[in-house]
């Protein structure tokens, strides 16, 4: 599990944070703020390994959650 203590991310985007070069922040280019490949190449990753990778739900202003799951051997 990893949290931020950023805006959050609201339910419409929760999903669609997972793709390829999604960038949340209109005010974040790749020259100040990534490629927006990062959380694609996690879930891909989780995927591949049979676990999953979620955004849960917080309460609004109070950054998000990001849990990865992996089974064990």
């Amino acid at each position: 599990m990893v949290t931020d203590d950023g805006p959050g991310i609201t339910e419409p985007d929760r999903e669609r944070v997972w793709d390829r070069f999604v960038r949340l922040d209109d005010a974040r280019s790749r020259a100040s703020g990534g490629s927006g490949l990062g959380l694609a190449i996690t879930r891909e990753l989780a995927l591949a390994h049979g676990g999953t990778a979620t955004v849960v739900e917080r309460a609004p202003g109070s950054g998000a959650e990001f849990v990865i799951r992996l089974p064990l051997a």
